[in-house]
């Protein structure tokens, strides 16, 4: 597991305020929206919308918030003026980062993207410059805490996971993106699960130092917090003894 999906798991744990909730919403919206566009309103015939839906439901997004969304990426204008975008860089220790952006500007998320770069240390590269260093999976996270993290762990192998990480409480499940539903619905016989997405993950990571971590993951923080950007994905990597301290500092 990277260390930026080690420090997910930090803040996740430590819960969300309101106000980065709001933004989480926001966000949710934005990929409903988005997927309708792209595949029609039925959650059965459009893969795309059926995750959206269901992160939203994970994420304790209201019914009414998702059923809007769903309407707005139907016929409102304000939908279709959004554009997917993909930006990538590097972070401190030539740590490489993606970004998934939704906007309505690419010149202002561009600027946005690039300032956060320059700021904390890092630059923001050409189309191309690092996406390959990554691949597209789908990952389910669970919270282990009262059950058997390793029967879970062969239950998700039996069902088609491709790997699993067993850390801190938590349970990581890779799967192909075309077997996330059939090892989530497995999954959840036994356990809730936290979250399943399709996610981009390194194919190998950079190890860094307590200092270089920090100045990784405050980039990465940032990055996040931007209105347009989506999601944010990295393949930096940190000891246990460098994760324990930055979790006291959270």
């Amino acid at each position: 597991m990277s260390g930026h999906s080690k420090w997910s798991q930090i803040k996740r744990q430590k819960g969300a305020s309101d106000a980065k909730r709001g933004q989480l919403f926001t966000k949710l919206t934005r990929e409903i929206i988005i997927a309708v566009r792209q595949g029609g309103t039925n959650p059965e015939a459009n893969f795309r919308l059926r995750l959206a839906v269901q992160k939203a439901r994970d994420s304790n997004m209201p019914l009414d918030n998702i059923e809007r969304a769903i309407k707005r990426g139907a016929g409102a204008a304000d939908a279709t003026s959004l554009t997917e975008m993909t930006l990538e860089g590097y972070g401190a220790n030539g740590v490489a980062v993606m970004v998934e952006a939704m906007t309505d500007n690419r010149n202002r998320t561009l600027a946005d993207v690039r300032s956060v770069f320059t700021k904390h240390g890092g630059n923001l590269g050409e189309s191309g410059c690092v996406s390959w260093l990554f691949e597209s999976k789908g990952v389910i996270t669970v919270d282990t805490k009262g059950i058997d993290a390793d029967d879970l762990a062969l239950l998700a192998i039996d069902a088609g996971a491709d790997d699993v990480k067993i850390e801190n409480n938590y349970l990581d499940v890779i799967v192909t993106p075309q077997k996330l539903e059939a090892v989530r619905k497995a999954i959840e016989q036994k356990k809730p699960i936290v979250s399943a997405e399709v996610s981009l993950m390194p194919k190998s990571t950079v190890m860094v130092d307590e200092q270089g971590a920090l100045k990784v993951l405050k980039l990465l923080d940032h990055l996040e917090e931007l209105d347009d950007v989506q999601r944010v994905f990295s393949n930096v990597d940190y000891s246990e003894s460098v994760l324990e301290k930055l979790r006291a500092q959270v």
